[in-house]
């Protein structure tokens, strides 16, 4: 009996020596530790914005304690100019970046881009002209049993130093969807499972093939202990691929929109949801659906071409849309299949007028375009385009809130709501009224 393939004994010391080291060699001067740092401001006590509090002790009251937050990760370098890609929750809440390259050398960085949605980041090193940057591969071309490289610096804050460490594992499965939280708060579809040893610290650290290409960018792990326990995910590179390319290309990543919003699944579990299907619940007005003849009440079966089961599926296609492609798209309507092509565009707040309020938030005024797109109950208001870090952790307003009110005033578009801010801010604290996910809240602040 002829002996397998598998179990024969190697003929010589080179077959012998069966080893990723090349893989490695190669891949390693592109891969780099992310070391960043911010301010985090603890709660303050309410009672010290109680206007008799202030009237018997003065002042403001004391102030929110502060601490520095660390935090620590990996990260790609996807272009020699210095461009380098690591997860967004690694960089969040941060305000100091240092990146330590494979030769010990350290620069500062700053961040370029932050996409919460797929929880990617986008740094730019300072002080240095050019460095080497790794082959990007094709997720799209992966199967199931592919070997692959995990490589990052899982550790590095213990151990001190920057070489980056290697551990091998298959690809386990393709196209997870996620339906819970992993390391960050993106939107987990279309991932990427490897049995690779994943850990913290490995967090945007590269998935390799075994011909040195990135397949993927690692980015969580689920496990009761928080370390691996051979369920790692990863980031499809051909997602990371559009957001860099359209940042090389136009300065920022564009916003791909197709005008479809699905029903939600009233279900109570992730299972569940993912039977349900993909129903659309509306089509907003003068989209690319709506000019295609995409209707509510549609089932939406297959994408491009990829086939839709359900919101997940969905979801993992728009994220990989370019504005300007055509999208085909399959619908099942009253028994029959119906396919249209569908153009994808800019979301419609991208080139909706900006005004910018504190230098550090841009509001744009809500359409009924944007209402119908984000779901928003309020028929009038000004919606959070773009808001700082700080705006973010001392105000709490966030990207996507609708400020419906200033103080006493309503407001009905952008122009209102920065100039009310400006009004109430020139006599005391202004109170602001917003909602978010079709819920009011309010907050409340002082211009400095």
């Amino acid at each position: 009996l002829s002996v397998p393939v598998f179990a024969q004994v190697p003929k010589s010391a080179a077959e012998a020596k069966s080893s990723f080291a090349p893989v490695v060699k190669q891949v390693a001067p592109s891969v780099v530790n992310v070391y960043a740092a911010g301010v985090e401001k603890g709660q303050r006590n309410p009672l010290f914005d109680d206007p008799i509090f202030r009237r018997f002790f003065g002042g403001d009251g004391l102030p929110a304690q502060e601490r520095v937050r660390r935090s620590q990760g990996s990260g790609v370098i996807v272009d020699p100019s210095g461009l380098i890609v690591t997860n967004q929750h690694v960089i969040e809440g941060m305000t100091e970046i240092k990146i330590a390259l494979s030769d010990k050398r350290e620069f500062a960085a700053e961040i370029v881009l932050r996409d919460p949605r797929t929880d990617l980041a986008v740094l730019k090193m300072k002080g240095i002209s050019r460095v080497p940057a790794i082959e990007l591969g094709d997720s799209d071309g992966i199967e199931v049993g592919d070997l692959v490289l995990a490589i990052g610096n899982p550790f590095g804050f213990v151990l001190g130093n920057s070489e980056p460490s290697v551990s091998v594992g298959v690809v386990s499965a393709v196209g997870r969807n996620l339906a819970g939280r992993g390391d960050g708060g993106g939107v987990y579809v279309d991932m990427i499972q490897t049995d690779a040893a994943i850990n913290p610290g490995n967090s945007g650290g590269p998935l390799v093939n075994a011909s040195g290409e990135v397949v993927g960018v690692n980015s969580s792990i689920y496990s009761p202990s928080g370390g691996s326990v051979g369920l790692g995910f990863a980031i499809p590179i051909d997602r990371t691929k559009r957001i860099v390319e359209d940042l090389l290309e136009h300065g920022a990543v564009r916003q791909p929109w197709v005008g479809i919003r699905l029903q939600t699944p009233d279900v109570q579990s992730a299972r569940e949801a993912a039977a349900v299907g993909a129903i659309v619940a509306r089509v907003v007005p003068g989209s690319p659906a709506d000019r295609s003849g995409v209707r509510a009440g549609d089932q939406v079966i297959e994408a491009g071409t990829r086939s839709v089961k359900n919101p997940f599926d969905w979801e993992a296609r728009l994220l990989d849309l370019r504005v300007g492609e055509l999208l085909p798209v399959t619908v099942r309507r009253a028994g029959s299949e119906l396919r249209f092509s569908l153009r994808v565009a800019d979301a419609p707040e991208v080139s909706a007028p900006k005004v910018t309020v504190l230098r550090e938030l841009q509001l744009v005024s809500l359409s009924d375009v944007i209402r119908q797109e984000r779901g928003v109950a309020s028929t009038a208001g000004a919606l959070v385009y773009r808001v700082s870090e700080r705006i973010r952790d001392e105000i709490g307003l966030q990207d996507g809130d609708v400020i419906v009110q200033v103080g006493q005033t309503r407001v009905n578009s952008a122009e209102a709501a920065s100039a009310a801010i400006d009004r109430y801010g020139a006599r005391g604290p202004v109170y602001v009224v917003f909602e978010r996910n079709r819920q009011y809240l309010q907050t409340s602040f002082s211009l400095r």
